[in-house]
């Protein structure tokens, strides 16, 4: 580490890119992205360009002029006032939550595989299994950021990077000994099939599998230099993320035929083929604890991430107070049971709709698409502030000025409304429940996920007002 002239550690560039490749880095993305084949490269490179890259440029840009702790809240807040920022609080702490049950049934699948691969798919096994490993995690955050910390970073090396380097080098040799593949590698596959629009109603799911390389936006002002480091750590973190997403969803699809993908398992199960094969069948119990291992910390360190949004918006009067009561410790406890509450009614999804992809894919869509609102938010924030406040100094200043804003902010929104429509639809690679359930599910959740923020800001707003309007009848105020 290099030292400031305030005496501060600087963060190296490789400490950002590590930050971004365990941010964005995840197992669980592979077999969605692989249901696309070979084609999955050009999504992914389209991904990065108009999407990836446009996020973690707009982070940057506000995080190095609004330091503040609450993040985006804090943007938003100076952009659009308190009520919208508690409404983009609110959408990124219940997308967290939606997205809690599709990577903790990742885990399950992938424990119960090596014991008996039939309980991989066991919807009521699921459930069950994913309770316990969701209630784990929440009571190791009570602890403190030390604990959660601490199991963040061990899973993220032994859980994520190394799973991800090892099915890609398993798959090279795969390649070179010239097995059977279960993919088509011709060239006429590697462009996207826009036949019909339900091909690419999946990509919503894909594209999520490359959010969070915003969240080391907040350490730009942290570098030394952060006009000529920054760029260079998010050029590096691009390349990095591309090539381990892109070669290892093409590992799942040479070992697995798209239409036999299970969401959930495949990952194992890729393993599993790619093991046999060599002889190294001992080597799967190590792989499961690892990807568990990984997963696990994931969940830990989100679980806590979007408090502080919500901590900032009870500290502004925008959010109930109660959810700020916080232990010794410092862990906001009355949100981790209320997130808890939440998660246990979204995995019963598991339980009452038919096959277990469906299912998976329900939740994964969701997530997917209320995550799309919240970066919607994200670029229209950096366009305003850099109009409305443009005297505000930062760190890190996109490239163009006002020009370069509006070319990122205007491909993010852009990006940001098609995946959004596109998501809408049943996809064509998954089988799933007839298209009108699917939809009126989907948008039904999505318009409850948003109408909630507005009501508790609107009857906030109420209660206010009864306030001032009785300020001159001190009994009737402190009845009001």
């Amino acid at each position: 580490m290099m030292t400031n002239k305030k005496g501060k550690k600087a963060l190296s560039v490789f400490s950002l890119v590590m930050i971004n490749v365990i941010a964005v880095d995840s197992l669980r993305s592979l077999p969605i992205s692989a249901e696309y084949g070979l084609s999955l490269v050009f999504y992914y490179i389209a991904g990065a360009l108009l999407f990836m890259i446009p996020s973690a440029l707009a982070a940057a840009d506000m995080a190095t002029g609004w330091p503040q702790n609450g993040g985006i809240y804090v943007w938003v807040r100076e952009a659009f006032g308190k009520q919208a920022a508690f409404m983009v609080a609110w959408i990124q702490w219940l997308y967290n939550i939606i997205w809690f049950p599709t990577i903790l049934s990742f885990l399950a699948s992938t424990f119960f595989y090596i014991f008996e691969p039939k309980l991989a798919t066991d919807k009521g096994m699921i459930f069950i299994a994913i309770l316990v490993l969701f209630w784990l995690a929440t009571l190791a955050n009570c602890f403190g950021m030390r604990v959660s910390g601490f199991i963040s970073t061990l899973g993220s090396l032994f859980g994520t990077i190394l799973p991800m380097l090892l099915i890609i080098v398993l798959a090279a040799g795969w390649l070179m000994m010239g097995k059977p593949l279960a993919i088509d590698i011709s060239w006429h596959n590697a462009l996207p099939d826009l036949s019909q629009l339900n091909n690419l109603a999946i990509l919503s799911g894909m594209l999520f599998g490359l959010v969070g390389m915003e969240m080391s936006a907040i350490h730009a002002q942290d570098v030394e230099n952060p006009k000529k480091d920054y760029p260079k750590a998010l050029l590096y973190s691009t390349l990095l993320i591309l090539g381990c997403s892109i070669l290892g969803s093409l590992a799942v699809a040479l070992v697995i035929p798209q239409d036999k993908i299970n969401l959930s398992s495949a990952v194992i199960t890729s393993f599993s083929i790619f093991f046999a094969s060599y002889k190294m069948s001992w080597m799967m119990p190590i792989i499961m604890v690892c990807i568990i291992l990984g997963g696990f910390s994931g969940v830990s360190a989100w679980i806590l991430g979007p408090s502080k949004c919500i901590r900032q918006a009870c500290d502004d009067g925008t959010a109930p107070k109660f959810l700020a009561w916080s232990n010794k410790q410092g862990a906001p406890i009355a949100m981790l049971l209320a997130q808890g509450v939440l998660f246990t009614l979204l995995a019963m999804v598991f339980l009452f709709f038919p096959g277990f992809n469906a299912s998976y894919w329900l939740l994964t869509a969701m997530t997917a698409q209320v995550s799309v609102i919240f970066y919607l938010f994200l670029f229209v924030t950096l366009i305003k502030l850099k109009f409305s406040r443009p005297e505000v100094p930062r760190g890190y200043a996109i490239p163009g000025g006002k020009t370069g804003t509006l070319i990122v902010g205007g491909v993010g929104i852009l990006t940001c409304l098609f995946v959004f429509a596109l998501g809408l639809l049943p996809p064509a690679q998954i089988q799933i429940m007839s298209k009108q359930a699917y939809e009126t599910l989907l948008v039904g959740g999505i318009v409850l996920v948003c109408v909630i923020p507005l009501l508790i800001c609107w009857v906030r707003s109420r209660m206010n007002s009864r306030r001032e309007s009785y300020a001159d009848y001190p009994v009737l105020a402190q009845e009001a």
